[in-house]
């Protein structure tokens, strides 16, 4: 009996591989860099399976090239990157990886907002530019993250795991979510409330909710007036959730105090983004949950979501059931 071929046009880990390799014939691309268009389409033409990262984009005119695709397994939590309807329509399974990259995208969030508020890359260059010529009372003053206020827009695996950590720096914890979490109610002590009341609250405002059609804009021009004008805010969820024009100007004009962004509208960021010239913007080249561990388990459930479809078993992360 023929092995089923699973296409994966990058590289992933040697465990995940090896997995692959048990029961299927694998084209395997072993590099870091995406494919150019005409290699991956060749790639797609011999494929029952496809393993990517979220970088790649399957929509309809993709799936015309892959004629006889079974399972697509997303190497992320979010999909935003697959076309579902176009998947299902042509009874193509699609998976993702939720749940082993919680810890780790927490730690990176929290992370991120400790170092836009008391300013560590910005005191770290000011070091290494052989700027401390003495020591200041005012030198490189941030805010304090114990004790303030934080508010988690979308309180799902991820925005509980952060709740976790700002509960450790006795922080008020404010959330919104389009269901209330009584029990994390109970569990973390955080507050169900607005949007615009989170907003308006918040020393911190962290946006986790993943991207849909009701979430893209969701931080415009209207909701960014709303928060106090030193209040930070971190996005380590899909950049299109922010109104990156919205946000260049509150930050230009010191509207809001600063920000601290692992994702943004257009990947990679232009150079010329005026985000990546502004002091009080910490930016990251979308790390979330970059960890050799992580990455690990990642590729490891995917490559089982990859098997469990293409032998007949129900994926345990399937998006397209129907």
């Amino acid at each position: 009996m023929t092995k089923p071929l699973v296409f994966v046009p990058h590289r992933i880990a040697e465990s995940a591989l090896a997995l692959l390799r048990e029961r299927c014939e694998v084209d395997y691309r072993d590099i870091e860099e995406k494919l150019d268009d005409a290699s991956f389409a060749a790639g797609l033409q011999r494929a029952d399976g496809l393993m990517i990262y979220s970088g790649h984009k399957i929509n309809a005119s993709v799936l015309e090239k892959a004629p006889r695709l079974r399972v697509v397994s997303n190497i992320a939590v979010g999909y935003d990157n697959l076309d579902l309807p176009a998947l299902t329509a042509r009874g193509i399974l699609a998976t993702n990886t939720p749940d082993v990259l919680t810890e780790t995208t927490a730690d990176l969030t929290f992370a991120l907002l400790m170092a836009a508020a008391r300013r560590v890359p910005e005191a770290d260059r000011f070091v290494k530019n052989g700027q401390w010529n003495e020591w200041l009372p005012s030198l490189m003053l941030g805010k304090d993250v114990h004790g303030a206020t934080i508010g988690i827009v979308g309180m799902g695996r991820i925005g509980e795991a952060v709740a976790r950590r700002a509960k450790g720096f006795d922080m008020n914890i404010l959330y919104c979510n389009r269901t209330r979490k009584p029990e994390a109610e109970k569990a973390l002590g955080v507050q169900f409330t607005s949007l615009d009341d989170l907003l308006s609250r918040s020393d911190y405002v962290v946006v986790m909710t993943p991207l849909t059609p009701e979430t893209e804009g969701l931080i415009g021009e209207r909701e960014l007036s709303l928060m106090k004008s030193d209040a930070i805010l971190i996005n380590t969820s899909r950049g299109r959730v922010v109104d990156e024009q919205a946000l260049i100007r509150s930050l230009t004009e010191r509207r809001i105090g600063g920000a601290g962004l692992d994702v943004f509208q257009m990947e990679p960021t232009p150079k010329d983004n005026p985000l990546l010239s502004l002091p009080h913007v910490v930016t990251l080249p979308h790390i979330g949950s970059a960890t050799r561990e992580t990455r690990e388990k990642m590729a490891l459930k995917a490559a089982r979501n990859m098997l469990a479809g293409l032998f007949g078993e129900r994926p345990e992360n399937l998006l397209n059931p129907s």
